[in-house]
């Protein structure tokens, strides 16, 4: 079985920014979202990171014992020159075209598209024939966008329907496999 867990709250999350790889930390807040994630993680789980901070310090409150691995593929968006900026500071056209359009990569960052990309490579690559996600529970500690690019590999739908699902910081998704495809079991579980 495949954990996906949202990291708990940010310092940027907090003022509403669009936040991609800033590496900034968890809050009070955060840590105990993480911490109240802890008796949703079966115990023995792999832990599998991003990189950055806010995911790193999620990934430890859940690791128990065990050494939390890093994989780049689970890192957030690249909002590139938007980076930091509040999602209504942007022009409604930018908007459009970000939404209608999944190739779309803002200057300096990069697409749904690249992100899904990614994100399928190891989702595939963990429920492959005798993937890990497949032999153990994996609990992976990532960010909004590529659980997102997950669910849709997971459903198979694309990857523009990210901007019809929310998750919340600190949430649990649950993907397994079923009869020959995923299964996803649980959406955006906050404890």
């Amino acid at each position: 079985m495949l954990l996906l867990v949202r990291h708990g709250e940010a310092t940027a999350n907090v003022h509403g920014v669009l936040l991609g790889r800033t590496d900034v930390p968890l809050t009070q807040l955060g840590q105990r979202q993480a911490e109240a994630l802890r008796p949703l993680v079966p115990e023995g789980s792999a832990v599998v990171s991003s990189p950055l901070q806010r995911a790193r310090a999620t990934a430890e409150a859940l690791a128990l014992r065990r050494q939390v691995e890093i994989d780049r593929r689970w890192i957030e968006l690249d909002y590139g020159e938007h980076e930091g900026a509040a999602p209504g500071d942007l022009p409604d056209e930018l908007w459009r075209r970000w939404r209608a359009d999944p190739g779309f990569r803002p200057a300096g960052g990069e697409s749904l598209a690249d992100v899904g990309a990614r994100v399928r490579e190891a989702c595939e690559e963990l429920f492959a024939p005798g993937g890990r996600a497949r032999r153990e529970d994996v609990v992976v500690v990532s960010h909004v966008s590529p659980i997102k690019a997950a669910v849709a590999w997971a459903l198979g739908i694309p990857d523009e329907a990210a901007w019809r699902m929310h998750l919340s910081t600190g949430s649990l998704t649950r993907v397994d496999w079923g009869t020959g495809a995923p299964l996803l079991r649980a959406y955006n579980v906050v404890p």
